[in-house]
């Protein structure tokens, strides 16, 4: 499910490693990546949380399910970002194909 999109104004391959030098001096556990697509990983406690351009040209917020664990990373990247969050969450791509079958 997606919970918030990334509003900045470069492109997501620039924003990349600024990304993740941030999430990396606020929590414990973060994994990322880049290669077509720029993807963070922040693990806490069992949960995930991707922060990913997986389905579109910005980055977005998502996780299986809600829980404290979205609203903290969503929480912490208000403090510098600008997030447009979505008030119920969207399915992503794959979630609408599974969902129809």
């Amino acid at each position: 499910m997606i919970f918030a999109d990334m509003d900045y104004p470069s492109r997501y391959e620039d924003f990349h490693g600024e990304l993740v030098s941030f999430l990396t001096a606020r929590f414990t556990r973060v994994e990322s990546g880049l290669q077509g697509d720029s993807y963070c990983w922040v693990l806490d406690g069992g949960e995930k949380v991707s922060i990913d351009t997986f389905d579109a040209m910005k980055h977005q917020v998502k996780s299986t399910r809600a829980g404290p664990h979205v609203q903290n990373v969503i929480s912490t990247l208000q403090q510098r970002y600008k997030l447009k969050v979505y008030e119920n969450p969207e399915l992503e791509a794959h979630e609408d194909d599974a969902a129809a079958t």
